[in-house]
């Protein structure tokens, strides 16, 4: 099997064809769609600072191979053993609320009743700024119309406004 690979996919560590480079995209391609099976879809859809570490680490490891930077299957078998150690990390994590809290933080509350709370924007590095950008992008042009603003697991912040009566 190692002959037939070496035939169509090329040399692990050494220049590669252009026909060598386009049958490594395909099969990279396939591979690439396998793991994001495996790893689910909230892996790629939500992004938390937890999911973009493995996006980094496999879209690494998958342009190593394509470039033949690295032996091709055990690299590929590298990379599913972290897309499978995700998968696993992300279904402990809807079991374990001490681990999700370790892996994946909680959410802050930056303002409630339009009062801001500096300390926890210092420790987030959210500047005024950026507060009043993420409200804009919310509707709400004022802190003060906003009943909780909330700096989220992911990094985004969320608002809810202020109902009209208070």
């Amino acid at each position: 099997m190692e002959d037939w690979l070496h035939t169509i996919l090329g040399p692990d560590q050494a220049p590669a064809s252009t026909a060598h480079l386009c049958a490594r995209a395909v099969v990279l391609f396939l591979y690439g769609l396998l793991c994001m099976r495996i790893a689910g879809r909230r892996s790629f859809s939500s992004l938390s600072p937890f999911d973009i570490f493995i996006a980094i680490i496999v879209g690494s490891n998958i342009s190593r191979v394509m470039t033949g930077g690295v032996p091709f299957i055990p690299c590929l078998a590298a990379t599913m053993v972290v897309v499978v150690m995700h998968r696993l990390m992300a279904m402990a994590t809807m079991r374990s609320n001490w681990l999700a809290l370790f892996v994946k933080g909680r959410a802050d509350v930056l303002a409630r009743d339009g009062h801001v709370d500096q300390a926890m924007m210092r420790r987030h590095d959210v500047s005024p700024e950026d507060l009043a950008e993420a409200l804009r992008m919310q509707g709400i042009d004022d802190v003060k119309k906003a009943r909780l603003v909330t700096f989220e697991r992911g990094g985004k912040i969320t608002a809810i406004p202020r109902s009209p009566a208070s």
